[in-house]
């Protein structure tokens, strides 16, 4: 996916106020509107003017369109980094247009979409082991703000949220009456949660998946190991003969719900290294006394 220049296409500076992003579409509608225009693109051209104005007249999609674009310059490879909308806080929003780009779609196409009315919205990045114990969390969010000339600026709110036990990923906080200001009762701010990339856990709806390393002679024997999960450690069975790659499955033990996820668990059986003698040794009596073909027992034939 290519990067869009918006401010390029309007012609106008970053720094522009809202007047000159008014005056310079309006300049360019003119121009390439198909109804008026001669130029041969002029259907395609006002495509992208259109697209440009959506994002920079609107400041809350300009403001984050400025925070994600430094430093990308136009037709240049562009993938969005994940979660990178974490934090901001939008108002309601029509669905974007069929007719606009899949660059717009990716930035804007879900921003504010489940609140209603007065209602905001934001995404906002909460730590797995939250939703096992629960928590009361201080987060900041940036709301845009346009000045007097229409130039876009971020002001942080920050906010006292519970996160209840057993939140999941996708799942909607309500608080009430933080939305917009109205004529009558204000809105309110939803609040929708994603988990922050952990080193050991992985959540895939209300299962927890671990990978757990084993020693040879653990995966080959049995044992009992313990595993230290957010709800607190636990003992579970390895059997006699696991590979690595296996999946073990503790029921119940996933993110607290009801009903609750499960726990995953994925065998990684790791060799010691053969770096003394004494490794050495145990490594060579063991490729002399067992007959085992790896490759024959994998199946391949070789």
């Amino acid at each position: 996916m290519e990067f869009k220049d918006y401010y390029q296409t309007l012609g106008v500076a970053r720094d522009a106020a809202a007047d000159d992003i008014r005056k310079a579409f309006r300049k360019l509608a003119r121009k390439y509107h198909p109804d008026v225009s001669k130029e041969p693109d002029a259907e395609a051209r006002m495509k992208e003017v259109n697209e440009a104005n959506a994002v920079l007249s609107d400041p809350e999609k300009r403001a984050a369109y400025d925070q994600l674009g430094r430093g990308y310059q136009p037709g240049q490879d562009f993938r969005p980094p994940p979660d990178w909308d974490a934090g901001f806080e939008f108002s309601h929003r029509d669905a974007p247009p069929a007719d606009f780009s899949d660059f717009f779609a990716e930035l804007f196409g879900r921003m504010g979409a489940r609140a209603q009315g007065q209602d905001h919205y934001a995404k906002v990045l909460l730590d797995i082991e939250d939703a096992f114990v629960g928590a009361t969390r201080q987060i900041a969010l940036r709301v845009p703000k346009a000045d007097a000339r229409g130039r876009v600026t971020l002001e942080t709110r920050t906010l006292n949220v519970r996160i209840p036990v057993g939140v999941r990923e996708g799942q909607l906080i309500r608080l009430a009456g933080q939305g917009a200001a109205g004529a009558g009762q204000p809105g309110d701010l939803l609040l929708e949660v994603h988990f922050k990339p952990h080193a050991r856990y992985r959540v895939e709806g209300r299962d927890l998946h671990v990978d757990l390393p084993v020693a040879p002679w653990e995966a080959a024997l049995g044992a009992v190991l313990q595993v230290d999960v957010p709800g607190g450690a636990l003992n579970v069975r390895i059997p006699a003969g696991a590979q690595s790659g296996r999946v073990l499955r503790v029921r119940g033990k996933g993110i607290p719900a009801a009903p609750p996820g499960d726990l995953l668990l994925t065998l990684r059986v790791l060799l010691p290294p053969a770096d003394t003698p004494e490794a050495r040794e145990l490594y060579e009596t063991m490729a002399r006394k067992l007959a085992f073909d790896a490759r024959a027992a994998a199946g391949d034939g070789a």
